[in-house]
Formats: C-alpha cells, sequence, structure tokens
C-alpha cells in the first residue's frame, strides 16, 4: 500500500480536456513530451485539484468548482501571484508554472504548479509509519513551528505587500463571514445569530505585528517526506491567504482540531489525525504557539469561536451549491449537518467563556 497521496478517475461533470490542456501546457512549457493523462485528487471541498501526468513529469492543475462561486473566492490568478512569490521566502509553498485566464479552453480560469510528492495525513496516522507518541507529539510540534514561521516571514520582502490590508483585519472578518454567511443561508440552516453577536461584542483589537494568513492550515494541507515523515516538505491550498492578524489564523486551524476528549459527534466531522496520542490539546497547541511565536493570547475564546463560525460559513457555502443542484458531489449533503454542529460546539464555548 502506498502512503503518498492518490488521485483517481475524475468525478463525473469534472472531467477536463485532455487534448486542450496538452496543447496550452506545451505552449508555456515547452520542454514537455508525450501525452498527458488527467486524473483528480479525491480530498477538498473548494477548488478542484487534478494531476497531470506527462512520462517525465507530473503537474498539478487547479480550477474552481463547477456551479455558483463566492465573488470573490477561487481567484486563480490571486493564488498563483502567491504561489509565485512566496516561494522564495517559504520553501514549503509549492512552485507555480502557468496561469491560464482564457476561460474558453476549460470554462473558467486555472493555473498549474509543480507536483510536491509525499504522504498527506488525512483522519489517521497511517500504521506502516510506525509512530509512537514520542514522535507524533514531536511531528505535531513541527507542524506548529511551520505556522509561526508562516506568520514572521517579511511578506514585503516577498513582494507580497499589496496580499490585503492588515489594518482592521478582525472587524472585517467577523462583518465579512457574517455577510457571507447570510447570502448562502438555505431554509434548512440555523441562524447563528447569537454567536454573531458574541463576536460583534467582544472582538479584540488587531494584533500589533501583521503576518501572511494561510487561513487553512490543517494537516490534511501539509506535505510530509515519503523517506522521512517526520519532515514537513510542502504547505498546500493557498486559495484564501491573506495578510491579517495571525492570531484569527490560528484560531482557524483550532476549529479543525478534534481533540481525542471531544464528544462522539464532534470526532465525526475529524479530517486529521489530532486525536492521535501524543498529539497537542487545542489549549496546548495554542500555548505552544504563543511560546514560539514570543507572544501572550488573552483572548483565547474569541479567535477559536471565530474560527468555528468560518468553518460553518465555508460548509454552508459548499451545501448551498448542493441543495439547489450546481454540484453532484453527494460527500455534501452531510455538510448541513455539520453546520449545525459547529454552531452548537461554539455556543458552549461561549458559554463557558470568561471574556
Amino acid at each position: 500500500m502506498t502512503l503518498t497521496d492518490p488521485s483517481i478517475q475524475v468525478r463525473p461533470g469534472e472531467e477536463l480536456d485532455a487534448a486542450v490542456i496538452d496543447g496550452y501546457l506545451k505552449t508555456h512549457l515547452p520542454h514537455l513530451v508525450g501525452q498527458p493523462t488527467i486524473s483528480q485528487f479525491p480530498g477538498g471541498a473548494s477548488n478542484l485539484t487534478y494531476l497531470v501526468s506527462y512520462p517525465t513529469q507530473e503537474l498539478v492543475l487547479r480550477r474552481p468548482p463547477f456551479g455558483q462561486k463566492a465573488k470573490s473566492a477561487h481567484d486563480m490568478g490571486r493564488e498563483y501571484r502567491i504561489l509565485s512569490r512566496l516561494n522564495s521566502g517559504f520553501p514549503y509553498c509549492p512552485k507555480a508554472y502557468v496561469h491560464c485566464t482564457d476561460e474558453s479552453l476549460i470554462g473558467s480560469e486555472f493555473y498549474v504548479m509543480e507536483r510536491v510528492k509525499g504522504i498527506i495525513l488525512r483522519s489517521d496516522i497511517p500504521a506502516q509509519l510506525g509512530f509512537d507518541s514520542q514522535r507524533t507529539n514531536a511531528l505535531c510540534k513541527s507542524f506548529i513551528d511551520r505556522l509561526v514561521e508562516l506568520h514572521r516571514i517579511d511578506y514585503q520582502a516577498c513582494g507580497l505587500g499589496e496580499l490585503g490590508k492588515p489594518e482592521g483585519y478582525v472587524r472585517r472578518q467577523v462583518e465579512g463571514w457574517s455577510a457571507r454567511y447570510e447570502k448562502a443561508l438555505t431554509p434548512d440552516a440555523p441562524r447563528w445569530q447569537g454567536v454573531i453577536d458574541w463576536l460583534r461584542e467582544k472582538m479584540p483589537a488587531d494584533h500589533p505585528r501583521s503576518g501572511i494568513v494561510h487561513n487553512d492550515y490543517r494537516f490534511d494541507n501539509v506535505i510530509l517526506d515519503a523517506e522521512n515523515p517526520m519532515r514537513i516538505i510542502g504547505v498546500l491550498d493557498w486559495e484564501m491567504a491573506t495578510l491579517g492578524d495571525p492570531l484569527m489564523d490560528l484560531g482557524n486551524s483550532l476549529a479543525y482540531w478534534i481533540e481525542a476528549d471531544d464528544p462522539a459527534p464532534v470526532q465525526l466531522m475529524r479530517r486529521q489525525p489530532s486525536n492521535a496520542p501524543g498529539m497537542l490539546s487545542r489549549r496546548e497547541f495554542a500555548d505552544y504557539y504563543a511560546e514560539r511565536a514570543g507572544i501572550t493570547i488573552d483572548n483565547l475564546d474569541f479567535y477559536y469561536c471565530h474560527g468555528l463560525f468560518r468553518l460553518a460559513v465555508i460548509v454552508q457555502q459548499i451545501y448551498y451549491r448542493y441543495f439547489h443542484g450546481q454540484t453532484q458531489d453527494k460527500r455534501f449533503a452531510q455538510f448541513i449537518h455539520m453546520n449545525r454542529l459547529l454552531e452548537h460546539m461554539t455556543l458552549q464555548v461561549i458559554d463557558k467563556s470568561s471574556l
């Protein structure tokens, strides 16, 4: 059994024309030879990711999903620019090769980048890796170290000073995600009004040192070296990256972090091995981050609750496309239940919070 992330046959309705892709790529990457085969990576619920395999090189193609999309989401040009410039300061970022703006080719813009081949941890750590709790703990801390490293990058030196507006970031996030949720509502969705009101009341000032915010940092967006699985060699999915408050990014990561002691319904949402023996708890995660970053965190409940709400908005936006028949991916039918559970989790945190 291979531990590297496999691709599968392209899902019905999401096919690409290999001849069209080949013609375009060879115009811009003339070293390519032979004919490509195209398969699809099954993970992810937003942008679609394909493996374009030539006899001597493998490439990864990213395009937006089919159906209605949020106006500011799925900006292929923006994601391409981030990869092109960030790689010099953050070598875990894949190299980008070409960005196509001609939507007539496949019905949307797309870009192509290098394939960083390695191990991606999904729900559980494969037994073949032989990880004990000590190795798992070390990998967990390395995972957090990379996040701290990202937040410390001199984004001006990387040419990413125009990526976002750090000033007022916290308020814009609260108001922006609230507006997105309103637009994505379906008749069966919870309103989240109590949480939204609490977030508006408790929001802190922006952190004094802004940084690059990944906005989707979790284990299934991290690639491990197949020869040395303790070593992180890649970080994927930069579509939502921006400039802002790094503690908001920490809250986003904590929202994905399901602990071993979380109740059974919450465990059903787990998509990374954050419950494995040796993994830090959410509190330990935040404390280790603060120690490595040299800061104190006084409003952790706010950042965590906002992360949960933001995750629910993303879930609801995807469910909205399924509800209205804009995607046939059956995985998304259950997202409405995830939305409800996230609201319940957030209200529980608020009820116990000292803020």
